[in-house]
């Protein structure tokens, strides 16, 4: 009898979703998670993206099996898999240090999970070739893992991890130990992988422009809570609060005060698109290369205005980044993308300028940051 083999871009079963329930885990005295509750589609790529210490690498643990929560339900399609250890739940994982084994051959760490699973010879083989075919790296059977770059050991690592056919993959910084220009080279190579295999994949990372690179959907995390769930561009574009606005990309946050439905900075009337603060003091969301530089004076109808000095100019490369001190004394940064046109159209250190926002830009949150 024939076993079933693999063939490329098709490397597994239909995908599962996740869901998590009111999950719990404390060290001692410290609640690592609290209370999560997570909902991850079938083929999603899902990202859990937080500072040091947020709680992202325990959800991922638990989802792994690595880590048992003190209480919680966490499901993979309509099994419940919280009582299950790592090796009965069919994921694949991606470690950050690709925990690949440097004594052996290309082959043999691909390999290695097949034998585990006391596949036969004839069907490891296939599914070997099958998986370097997918990750690019055909004929490198032979090869041993010192004779290979960061990239295609990063490549090696997956092709481990899915090469037994998983429904679910999940990566813990699998980026981090590459340099810059790998790094971002390997982003839209592994979202593309994703998008040909259809697994539902979870990532953990701390690199915001990684998780907007790479995710249909990120989950921000803090103190063990989720703040937001939402698309990459719902949350730079949408945050919900100040500590979103300020963790997600480069925000300005002007204070402005409440009353009525109305948005007050100093005593000029701020009109916004969208407020989550409530009554009292919020937050005016303003992204720097959404601020446009004017003339003092100069007003439109659909943009809301804010007079100051110019103090001083970066050059970035590719962009260059203006502060500006407003009148009600805050400073506040521009960034312009570097051309002729801008270049010339930047007023002079110390000059009077105004700077404004779309109507439709100006979002209103709530002051987040100290809790």
């Amino acid at each position: 009898m024939t076993e079933p083999t693999a063939s490329s871009g098709d490397i597994g079963p239909k995908s599962l979703p996740i869901t998590t329930r009111s999950v719990n885990k404390s060290y001692g005295s410290v609640a690592a998670l609290r209370d999560i509750d997570i909902d991850i589609r079938s083929g999603e790529f899902m990202t859990l993206l937080g500072p040091s210490g947020s709680g992202k690498t325990t959800l991922l643990m638990v989802l792994a099996g690595f880590t048992r929560p003190e209480t919680g339900s966490v499901k993979f399609g309509n099994q419940e898999v919280i009582a299950k250890p790592p090796h009965e739940r069919g994921i694949g994982m991606m470690f950050q240090n690709y925990a690949l084994f440097p004594h052996m051959s290309v082959f043999s760490n691909i390999a290695y999970p097949l034998k585990i699973r006391k596949w036969s010879k004839t069907r490891i083989e296939a599914a070997v070739d099958d998986v370097l075919a997918t990750v690019q790296l055909s004929g490198y059977q032979s090869r041993r893992i010192s004779q290979l770059s960061g990239g295609q050991r990063q490549r090696i690592a997956l092709a481990r991890a899915i090469v037994f056919r998983p429904q679910i993959l999940l990566m813990d910084e699998p980026l981090s130990a590459l340099d810059k220009n790998l790094r971002e080279t390997m982003q839209v190579e592994l979202r593309s992988m994703h998008e040909r295999l259809g697994l539902t994949t979870v990532l953990v990372t701390h690199d915001q422009r990684e998780a907007l690179t790479m995710s249909d959907r990120v989950a921000v995390l803090r103190g063990g809570e989720i703040a937001q769930i939402d698309s990459p561009s719902s949350l730079y574009n949408a945050p919900q609060t100040a500590f979103i606005a300020d963790f997600i990309g480069e925000s300005n946050l002007l204070t402005v005060s409440l009353r009525d439905g109305r948005a007050f900075y100093r005593d000029q009337v701020i009109e916004v698109a969208e407020s989550t603060a409530g009554q009292g003091a919020g937050l005016l969301v303003m992204r720097p290369e959404k601020l446009e530089v004017g003339k003092v004076g100069e007003r439109r109808s659909d943009r809301n205005h804010f007079d100051g000095t110019l103090e001083r100019v970066l050059f970035q490369g590719e962009s260059s980044l203006a502060f500006v001190r407003l009148s009600g004394g805050e400073l506040v940064t521009v960034r312009r993308h570097l051309n002729e046109a801008s270049q010339a159209a930047l007023p002079s250190v110390g000059d009077q300028l105004s700077l404004s926002l779309h109507k439709s830009e100006s979002r209103v949150v709530r002051d987040d940051r100290r809790l």
